[in-house]
């Protein structure tokens, strides 16, 4: 907030502009031009503008983070593969390598295979 001269503020004003800041960029002539034109058009001002843009955003993104989070919980509950704490019971989700390799060497030592594969079926060297 600019106080040209240092002068004293009045209240109201002072708490006006802390709660709406300027916000300013600069941008090649043309742009100005064409942005000035749009706004024009549209019968906004700059800041009607950039807060109608906020907005839409807000509504835009938060939705499609949230969508995201539900479908990668989703994911991880039809996919995920899960074992219990040998301590306390608990689930514990397979993510790491060495939990993966664990996993993997404990199905070939159970003689996990296709379901598709003839019994007879050796693996190729």
């Amino acid at each position: 907030m600019k106080n040209p001269k240092n002068k004293k503020m009045a209240p109201s004003r002072e708490r006006y502009e802390n709660g709406h800041p300027t916000v300013s960029a600069r941008m090649p002539i043309d742009k100005r031009n064409r942005l000035v034109a749009v706004l024009e058009r549209l019968g906004l001002t700059l800041g009607e503008l950039l807060i109608k843009f906020a907005d839409e955003q807000e509504i835009i993104t938060r939705p499609l983070a949230e969508a995201r989070k539900e479908g990668f919980i989703e994911a991880r509950k039809m996919f995920g593969v899960w074992y219990p704490c040998q301590k306390c019971g608990r689930q514990i989700l397979i993510n790491s390598q060495k939990e993966k390799v664990a996993a993997a060497r404990h199905m070939v030592e159970e003689g996990w295979a296709h379901e598709e594969c003839p019994e007879e079926t050796k693996p190729a060297d």
